[in-house]
């Protein structure tokens, strides 16, 4: 009897040792979600569906809170230092078919970059609420 006893519990601690890694550390950290930035605002760039609505866009400025945001949402160590999703979109007139060519790129983005489907899930359920506050109402 004893044996079981010490048996699971060895097996508990070690079960407790192996947490799944954070949707931060699966998107690669830092150096991921600076490559997932780049390459979304490069395919942000040659979108003409959307590219518009970046014409007045401080690019710089935008990639820097861009990252933030991704990094803070994903559990990441950084604190997003933008403003609400309301303020920042206000009088842009997005619509859901601008949210959605947003997220057809950023899905393409992770694909070629071989982030896992359940990291890629993770991400779009985190984004997802925000359409309500960016959206042109």
């Amino acid at each position: 009897m004893k044996w079981i006893l010490i048996t699971t519990l060895l097996f508990l601690s070690a079960c407790s040792q192996h947490t799944r890694p954070s949707l931060y550390q699966q998107l690669g950290g830092d150096a991921g979600i600076s490559l997932i930035t780049d390459a979304l605002l490069n395919e942000i760039a040659n979108d003409e569906r959307i590219v518009h609505h970046f014409a007045d866009t401080d690019i710089e400025r935008f990639r820097r809170l861009l990252a933030e945001q991704l990094c803070q949402l994903t559990g990441g160590p950084c604190i997003y230092s933008g403003g609400t999703m309301q303020d920042s979109h206000k009088g842009f007139n997005i619509t859901l078919a601008n949210y959605d060519a947003l997220v057809e790129n950023l899905i393409k983005v992770m694909q070629r970059q071989n982030i896992s489907i359940s990291a890629q899930n993770q991400l779009l359920a985190l984004l997802a609420p925000m359409y309500k506050d960016i959206s042109y109402r």
